[in-house]
């Protein structure tokens, strides 16, 4: 499955759009890696555990996304965006879509 952030694929011929596809998923933090985060955030530098936690909720989110438009018979899905909102005090939604397409 193609997945592609513009609104067509390069050197490709878009035949029909199967309509928009998304695939999201929450994520809460954990406990451990919240105690680890407090202690790295006093002394600064990228907080690794928060830093996982939400490559692995955008990796899930795509692969849903790329299901729902596998199961519409798209050969891509193209104008892809993410987006991510804190749904309560520790919890994240993931959200990626775009448009399911057809090619030549």
């Amino acid at each position: 499955m193609l997945v592609v952030t513009t609104d067509g694929v390069p050197g490709r011929q878009i035949t029909g759009a199967l309509g928009i596809v998304r695939g999201s998923t929450v994520r809460a933090k954990h406990v451990g890696a919240d105690i680890v985060a407090g202690l790295r955030s006093v002394v600064g530098g990228e907080v690794k555990e928060y830093a996982q936690l939400l490559a692995a909720a955008r990796e899930q989110a795509l692969d849903r996304m790329k299901a729902e438009a596998t199961t519409l018979g798209a050969d891509a899905v193209v104008a892809v965006r993410m987006e991510t909102s804190t749904i309560r005090d520790g919890a994240s939604e993931v959200i990626a879509y775009g448009t399911a397409v057809t090619l030549a």
